[in-house]
């Protein structure tokens, strides 16, 4: 049996090299597992789909058809489309000297751990890894699936990637580093050729070439993007302008800015719409109702408003509207903002409105977040052992050995200082708290946020 054949009849080429380097054959292939699988590196959907193909390779009528026949000659892109997407592309620095210090067979775990690190990595944000070339690394953000963040997740797993990168232990002497550049624009994804049982289905345009140059102009553990991605992101991140750049194979130079960090911006309407806003057109009925709702709650009646609609429609600037209008008003705005990429980190929104109400930078120590913290803590009045629960919520050392129990008990005991703050503050003066992107929100906040109502 043909291993690499099998592959490529199941669209899955980009594992003929860890296959054969990991002495898979026919013999070895029924023996796999869910597990071996994952340590390989295979992606989450593409496991269930060997996992299948395995299976059938055992079953009584399977018979011939388990390696798949050849694919007819000449060149095949009937199924061809064109579509937007970020490409990232990956580059492990310094594979020369890895290799000059360790043996082959060392050496093959190390790539073997980079692939799985990068594989790991971009998953959770939306990346499908194309192909890896070598020590690079090709991911595709909004393949499958089209995504309208595909840009900011790609920047987001750049810069996870380059941790976890970091992170791998080789050899002290050597460290482990990444560069990854990142181009998005109109590419062709499709069937690109099909000779014998040769088969490759990828992208094709300038989009990937640029990703990759970028990539080899980028400094060691640092993300470059193109214009195109930068304009894309707004001001989500803090960018360094590198000015226009020459790069083999493009004519043109081109405009480059590296990734320093995510933004300090509050709102990602805000910050995906950089210039002054435009003023809104109609929306009169619902800012009648929404304002009609904030003068009951001023009189001491709380109310609660549900926007809910497609993407685009107007949400996030219905909300800024309010806020304006309300803004020479006596009272306390909170804002929280869900992240696509911390549905899963629990009390992330609330954690950042408190972090930006103390005024924390992404440079302070911790002694400066500490000395931040208690200056908010004491413009509002909290009690001593409410802050020690806020400063472990915030991971900060003021919170001491404070004993908060198990788990659950640990959840109780936060969500009820929590609840307790937000009276304190209410007492003071009427509370406006908006949840801009709540289908992102985690569950510990949506369940707060429900207690909160």
């Amino acid at each position: 049996m043909d291993i690499a054949a099998w592959l490529r009849g199941l669209d899955l080429a980009i594992y003929e090299k860890t296959f054969r380097d990991n002495a898979i054959d026919a013999e070895v292939l029924p023996e796999l597992t869910d597990q071996d699988l994952e340590k390989l590196g295979v992606l989450l959907g593409h496991r269930k789909k060997l996992r299948k193909a395995i299976a059938a390779l055992g079953s009584p009528t399977s018979g011939a058809s388990a390696t798949p026949a050849p694919l007819p000659p000449g060149p095949l892109l009937d199924h061809a489309e064109r579509r937007q997407l970020t490409a990232l592309f990956c580059d492990l620095v310094g594979s020369t000297a890895l290799t000059s210090r360790l043996d082959p067979e060392d050496m093959r775990e190390v790539m073997a751990a980079y692939h799985r690190c990068v594989a790991k990595t971009v998953q959770p944000f939306g990346g499908f890894v194309a192909r890896y070339v070598g020590d690079g690394a090709l991911v595709y953000f909004g393949y499958p699936e089209a995504r309208e963040d595909a840009a900011e997740q790609a920047i987001r797993a750049a810069l996870e990637l380059v941790g976890a990168v970091r992170a791998i232990q080789v050899d002290a002497r050597v460290p482990m580093q990444a560069r990854v550049g990142i181009a998005s624009g109109v590419v062709v994804m499709g069937d690109l050729l099909a000779f014998a049982e040769v088969r490759e289905r990828h992208a094709v345009g300038e989009t990937l070439n640029l990703a990759a140059r970028l990539q080899a102009v980028a400094d060691p553990d640092c993300v470059v993007i193109a214009d195109s991605t930068r304009k894309l992101v707004g001001n989500l991140f803090d960018c360094r302008d590198l000015g226009p750049i020459e790069l083999k194979g493009i004519p043109e130079p081109v405009q480059a800015w590296q990734v320093l960090r995510p933004s300090a911006i509050e709102s990602r309407f805000e910050a995906l719409h950089p210039t002054a806003l435009t003023p809104m057109v109609d929306r009169v009925e619902e800012m009648e109702l929404i304002l009609g709702q904030w003068q009951r709650a001023k009189r001491g009646a709380g109310q609660v408003v549900l926007l809910a609609g497609e993407p685009g429609i107007g949400k996030s600037r219905i909300a800024v509207n309010l806020l304006e209008r309300v803004q020479h008003e006596p009272h306390i705005p909170l804002r929280y903002f869900c992240s696509p990429g911390r549905s899963n980190s629990a009390l992330y929104p609330i954690i950042s409105q408190i972090e930006r109400a103390a005024g924390f930078e992404h440079e302070d120590s911790v002694g400066v977040r500490e000395a931040k913290f208690d200056a908010l803590a004491s413009r509002i009045a909290t009690p001593t052992a409410d802050r020690a629960v806020i400063a472990d919520l915030l991971s900060l050392p003021s919170a001491g050995d404070i004993r908060l129990g198990f788990p659950q008990q640990r959840k109780q005991r936060t969500q009820e200082t929590l609840l307790r703050e937000l009276d304190r503050l209410a007492r003071a003066k009427p509370v406006l708290m908006t949840f801009e992107d709540l289908h992102w929100a985690d569950p510990t906040s949506v369940e707060v946020l429900g207690r909160m109502i």
